[in-house]
């Protein structure tokens, strides 16, 4: 009768997990969690977009360094009274009324190492003049230039330092995302299985509860127990009902953030089972720290942080100083009033133009400018080497922790089985009269507390495990480094 009556207990909770209906039931293990999370969760997607803007900036920057082919064209009508210089110098007003037309192909190319820009053009101009019935062209066949800022910021140089770094961060920071999102999904899917598990053993417990309180009305009745002791598992009856149904709220809501998470629209019921294998690894701490070094996007931004600082202190010096700009234009030109004719024998032109900028008296703003992005520069520099110390240290303290930690998995998970027999054997000796209900309360704790222990040693091993990886981005498990797909991104 007691036997039924745990063997149906159990039952209608394990049903009521399942939600009653078969379909609606999704099983996951935690790779299979990780696999989801990985493809559909929030901070996945969000992940993919900043790669896919990272990668389309480092495309801009790039072009800026190869042929740039470009068609312009101006055209306007000009009807109206202007101001017009006649031939002996004198101004009238004079009504126009014309129509200019012109096109332009220009080839420019930019020089990295100077931050200037060669460019090679041709162009046509026609006016037709209304008033008169004419028309006119100018042309020129080809021009090649060259105009740079000889003293200035060539922001081209700094560019080509700067931008691979910036992308080659953004490349690692993606694979480190999807590794903290299989860190974020362990946590949810530990949190649910914490949960399902303190529901199993909050039924168990009720079940069992409830057969010692039968069995206590008896004694109690023929006089072998206390009222005291019947009242006491009374009270143990009621709280395990009581905390059966707090643990099903715990399930619901541990379940509702996997959902969520995961990015299941579908009220599927969830059920994770979690394995009890570890993977036999030892990671050397040489090698951790030499990965993190090669592979950490923390690095790449460090390092990213001091050319920054360095292209600050470049950028404030030559502002604060002489500026002089050069343009360089030598071509061919020619008018007619017919298209071909304007083509005919051309005519040499050359233009050069040389602006310069020295600042006499500025009451020290430049020098000001300069001094301080260098103290920012040296402040960059400081910081970068506190946190490289630190994200050194905290690469060490999660490999020792991290193969302290299946050792400590497996002595949770000892002290798990262990408990459990000690409470049946309590249990069962309660029931032939040959222990008190202060030792069986004593060992269902345990029980339920080194199940808990349990899981949370799992939990903490799998979380440094993805930590680790997203550090090092690389998987210890398969001895390879972690790669991307990055071109399935951007298409």
């Amino acid at each position: 009768m007691n036997r039924r009556i745990i063997i149906w207990s159990i039952a209608l909770c394990l049903s009521y997990m399942e939600g009653g209906a078969q379909e609606t039931l999704m099983e996951l293990s935690l790779q299979e969690t990780i696999r989801h999370a990985q493809e559909q969760s929030p901070d996945a997607q969000s992940a993919r977009h900043s790669y896919r803007s990272a990668y389309w900036n480092y495309r801009y920057y790039r072009a800026n360094y190869l042929p740039n082919l470009t068609l312009t064209s101006n055209p306007y009508l000009d009807r109206a009274i202007n101001k017009v210089t006649m031939g002996d110098g004198s101004v009238k007003f004079v009504e126009q009324n014309l129509l200019a037309t012109d096109l332009t192909l220009s080839l420019t190319q930019n020089v990295p190492w100077t931050g200037g820009t060669f460019f090679v053009e041709t162009s046509a101009q026609r006016i037709d003049l209304f008033s008169d019935d004419s028309h006119s062209y100018q042309t020129s066949p080809v021009n090649i230039g060259y105009q740079q800022s000889l003293f200035g910021y060539n922001s081209l140089k700094w560019d080509r330092r700067i931008e691979p770094v910036r992308y080659r961060e953004a490349c690692k920071k993606y694979a480190e995302t999807l590794e903290l999102v299989a860190a974020s999904a362990t946590e949810k899917f530990f949190a649910l299985a914490t949960a399902q598990s303190n529901y199993e053993t909050a039924c168990t417990n009720y079940a069992h509860a409830d057969t010692l309180y039968s069995y206590a009305q008896g004694r109690y009745n023929i006089g072998t127990i206390s009222e005291n002791e019947m009242l006491q598992l009374e009270i143990n009856k009621l709280t395990e009902e009581t905390n059966r149904m707090n643990a099903r709220i715990e399930v619901e809501n541990a379940m509702q953030e996997l959902r969520s998470y995961l990015g299941i629209q579908q009220d599927l019921e969830l059920k994770v089972s979690v394995d009890s294998i570890l993977p036999n690894l030892h990671i050397d701490l040489g090698e951790a720290l030499m990965l993190a070094e090669e592979n950490s996007p923390d690095i790449e931004n460090m390092k990213l942080r001091r050319l920054e600082s360095e292209s600050a202190v470049s950028q404030a010096r030559a502002n604060a100083g002489l500026k002089a700009d050069i343009y360089l234009r030598f071509g061919l030109t020619q008018t007619a009033d017919r298209w071909k004719d304007a083509y005919r024998d051309p005519m040499d032109q050359q233009y050069v133009s040389l602006g310069i900028s020295l600042p006499i008296l500025d009451w020290g703003r430049g020098k000001g400018r300069v001094r301080v992005a260098r103290s920012n520069r040296d402040l960059v520099y400081t910081q970068v080497e506190q946190d490289k110390t630190d994200f050194e240290q905290n690469v060490r303290k999660l490999v020792r922790q991290f193969n302290l930690q299946a050792q400590r998995v497996h002595i949770a998970r000892r002290t798990d089985l262990t408990a459990r027999r000690r409470a049946e054997v309590a249990r069962k000796l309660y029931i032939l009269g040959q222990s008190t209900v202060l030792d069986l309360n004593a060992s269902i704790t345990e029980k339920d507390s080194a199940r808990r222990t349990y899981l949370s040693a799992l939990h903490e091993y799998w979380s440094m495990y993805y930590t680790l990886r997203s550090l090092t981005l690389y998987d210890f498990e398969r001895g390879v480094g972690l790669q991307e797909d990055l071109e399935r991104l951007i298409k």
